[in-house]
């Protein structure tokens, strides 16, 4: 009862999941697995700052939402993991950017280590 959802413009997996799976029986759910700052072109990480590589993560974000048929005002969950509480201000200014109020419910934890040696992972839950 699942349908697997995956974006050309976000990176594949690098393991054993999905990008995200959509649940139509749900009322169309879509849960998005952590997203990463890899470029899907390229395979580039954008490790340069901590702002420019959120702002990869929530286009990856984005793109997996748009491949579903859905856009930052259908997500109501959110899971920001973060390798260092003191980017936390910077991650927020630009994950903030990405909504328009009405804002989902989230979650912000600190890691040991994220995989591919990133700083931050992002996934999130959208209902349509």
């Amino acid at each position: 009862m699942k349908k697997a959802i995956t974006s050309n413009n976000a990176p594949l997996p690098i393991g054993p999941y999905s990008q995200g799976n959509i649940v139509p029986a749900s009322g169309n759910m879509l849960f998005v697995s952590g997203q990463v700052a890899k470029d899907a072109k390229t395979g580039e990480l954008i490790l340069s700052d901590i702002k420019s590589e959120t702002k990869k993560v929530m286009q990856n974000v984005s793109a997996v939402l748009a491949e579903g048929g859905m856009d930052f005002t259908h997500v109501v969950k959110t899971t920001i993991f973060l390798t260092d509480m003191k980017t936390f201000s910077d991650v927020n200014e630009v994950y903030g950017s990405f909504f328009t109020g009405n804002y989902p419910a989230r979650e912000t934890v600190q890691v040991s280590a994220l995989p591919l040696g990133v700083n931050v992972e992002i996934s999130v839950i959208a209902i349509k």
